[in-house]
Parts: C-alpha cells; structure tokens; sequence
C-alpha cells in the first residue's frame, strides 16, 4: 500500500491557490530531493555511478538545478533538452544524448557540448562521421528483441523503434574500432513504469553478460554501462512501491559475479530514471467548474488533457483528493475537462466525496510526464508551474501561457483585411 499524501498542510494548499489560479502543478522539493538520494545510495557501492534525469519527464531548470546539486545529470533526446542542460550548467560528461530519427543539428550540438552520444541505430554511425565526426566515445543502444520482454507502455521490444540488434551491436562496435574509436558505453532501455524490481535485475544481468561477450569477441571494455530506465511509481494506493534498495543489491551481486567476478574491470553505472524521481513529488491542483447529470454524473474542471494527458494517452490511473473531504466516497463521477473530445477525462466511474462546485481537487502523482507532455490543442493554454521549496515558501518555475503566447507565433501579415 502507499499512502496518497498532500505536499503541505490544507489551509497553505488554499493559501496557494488563492494567489496563484488554478490550474497549475505543485512540485514538492523535499520529496523529490529524498527520491534522488535514495537512488543514490542504493548504489553507492559502484564508483561512478550516476543518474541522467530524464529530462522529458519534467523539463524545468529549478528541479534540474535540485537533481544537478544531487549529484545527477541530464539525459536528453532533443536540441532544446539540450540547450537546457548547458543554460543550467550540466558539463558535458553530465549531459547523456539518446535519441532517434535524429537530425544532424542535434549531433552536432551534443558533440560541441563533449555530451555522451548513444547511437540508436548502426547507420548513424557513417551519418555522425559525415556531421562532425566521430566522438572520442560513442554509446549504442542495444534492442535485445525476444530476449527481453517489454510492457504495456513501451511495448515489445522486437516491435519497438529503439535500438541496434545483437547482430548489429557487433558491427557496429567493430566499425567504430576501425574508425578509430577507442572508448565506448553500452546502453538499453526496454521499459517504462515497471514495478517489478527483478526486472531491473535481470536487464542489469543481461548487459553484464552481453558486455563481457563484446570483451571476449573484439577486445573492447566500456567507460559505462548505462542501464536505462523505467523504474515505475505506484500510482494506485494499493500498489507498493519498488524497493530501489533491492533493486540496488540485485544487481550489485549480478556485477560481483558476472563483471567482476569474471576478472573485467570495473565499470560506472548508470540510470537514466525521471518518473521514479519527480513523479509522487508532483501535483495537479484543479476546481470545480460545474456539476453535469445526464446518463452519469460529470465533475467539470478548470483542468484539461492538456494539462495532464496520461488518463487519455493510456487509460492511466491517477489519485484524486477532494480538498477538505476526507470522505466517505460515497459518490460516483466522471472527473472531466472542457476539451472538445470525449476523451478528456481524468477519472471514469471514481468513487469520492460528494463534490460541489468550487471544490479543489488535487491529482497525484503528477509530477512527470505531467506538465511536459502539454499542448494548445483547443486553444488551451498551459499552466504555471510551482516549487514547494524545503523552508515551505513557494515559488513560481514557469508561469501560466497567455492568450498573447498562443498568438505570438502566428504570422498575420498575409491575410486578407476584412471590413
């Protein structure tokens, strides 16, 4: 079981939202600093180790800026992930670049930068070489296929984008051999929200193994390991939590005997998690707008898909607390927004407290793949963004979209002028 808990007390939740509207999201620094340091201590027995915050998950410099002063660094996937990284002062070897269908502008940024480039396929190898040259290290990213099972939202990886084959990682690293390259990471990802900490384990397990084997077969040893992502959150009150310290022994006895234990040298690993770090610190604070009751009984907010997509996108669960009603949920609802698609709901069939309008309601785990995954479809405009700091203040990290940013970026200047 995990408890749905609130950031801060109920009268500074009000307090907030009478200054600034709602909606908006609520970051909690504490919580997103202790999730950092647990990561870090799980693993403190590997020299080296570190892990590249997935920066799609919450693209904000104020909780870079936190994870940086914890020791993580970025891992982007795109140009303005990139620029991001260096405006909030990430050096290079702090900067992982993982991208795909990658344009060479972005290549040749993420050289400039010294990031660590990992390739997602073997004909991009020639492609970097012709941009701006090869790097003193490269990283490929490893599609193990059937080897490996994905999950529901990443998918199989034999049908997935992402990523060399087994055949082509060999070619591939014996290219780069040939091509003068000398240092090298390894890299997989094949799953997103997992809550299965033996799955961590075993993918730990099979690079291991994998790694040993580019040893024995062409002579080359890695700078890094870097073993993706995906570390899940228990978004349901009824799931637990993945244990990040088992996970780190699990795979701490994996490298004693399948690195180490096989006389390798010692590598630095990585991870690349964001959800894990960000997510349970973040919040979704919404009102009530209206009341509908036709076939169902409707909760209309001032929130939309626009401002948190995951229930839509994947049908995902998301914790609803109606402020200052602990309960009985003895009400059944639709939690909807004012999108024009049948779609935008944040909730279906949920039991909570008899709702009214003006009511706050706070959506949990909001804090990745919240915010950054906004659009203006429908005009809508994105909302603020704000930091509950450690001392209890409050600050605002991005502020709310206006009507004059929807507008900025069209051009006017050829249509015609109606009278």
């Amino acid at each position: 079981m995990t408890p749905k808990t609130l950031p801060c007390p109920e009268a500074q939740l009000r307090d907030i939202a009478a200054r600034w509207p709602t909606p908006f999201h609520l970051y909690d620094e504490k919580a997103i600093r202790a999730a950092a340091r647990r990561l870090r201590d799980a693993f403190a027995w590997n020299k080296g180790f570190r892990n590249f915050f997935a920066v799609k998950a919450a693209p904000n410099p104020y909780l870079m800026r936190i994870l940086q002063e914890e020791g993580f660094g970025a891992d982007c996937s795109s140009l303005p992930e990139l620029i991001l990284s260096e405006r909030v002062g990430l050096p290079g070897e702090a900067i992982m670049f993982t991208s795909n269908d990658t344009p060479a502008e972005e290549f040749a940024k993420a050289k400039a930068l010294g990031a660590n480039i990992n390739l997602d396929d073997i004909s991009h190898i020639p492609f970097l070489e012709a941009v701006c040259g090869l790097p003193e290290r490269v990283c490929l990213r490893y599609n193990p296929g059937p080897l490996k099972g994905g999950n529901a939202i990443i998918g199989k990886p034999e049908e997935a984008k992402y990523g060399l084959t087994r055949d082509q990682l060999f070619e591939a690293y014996a290219l780069l051999q040939a091509k003068g390259v000398r240092r090298f990471g390894l890299h997989t990802m094949v799953a997103s929200n997992e809550l299965n900490p033996q799955y961590f384990v075993d993918t730990a397990i099979l690079l291991f193994d994998l790694a040993a084997e580019l040893h024995d077969r062409l002579g080359i040893w890695f700078d890094f390991i870097n073993l993706g992502g995906g570390i899940g959150i228990p978004y349901r009150p009824e799931q637990d939590a993945v244990d990040i310290e088992a996970v780190g022994e699990g795979i701490r006895k994996a490298y004693a005997e399948r690195v180490t234990g096989r006389g390798l040298p010692d590598v630095p690993l990585c991870f690349e998690c964001g959800r894990c770090i960000t997510g349970p610190a973040g919040y979704l604070v919404s009102a009530v707008r209206h009341l509908k009751h036709t076939y169902r009984d409707y909760v209309g907010l001032d929130a939309c898909m626009a401002n948190l997509m995951r229930p839509a996108l994947y049908g995902a669960y998301h914790h609803i607390t109606v402020l200052g009603k602990p309960g009985p949920c003895d009400h059944v609802y639709d939690v909807t927004g004012s999108l024009c698609e049948n779609n935008d709901k944040f909730a279906i069939q949920r039991p909570l407290p008899e709702v009214v309008p003006g009511d706050l309601l706070v959506i949990h785990d909001a804090g990745a793949h919240g915010h950054a995954m906004g659009f203006n479809y429908n005009g809508k405009l994105r909302s603020a963004e704000l930091l509950l700091r450690e001392d209890g203040t409050v600050t605002q990290i991005r502020r709310a979209e206006t009507i004059d940013d929807y507008f900025a970026t069209l051009d006017f200047s050829a249509l015609p002028t109606f009278k």
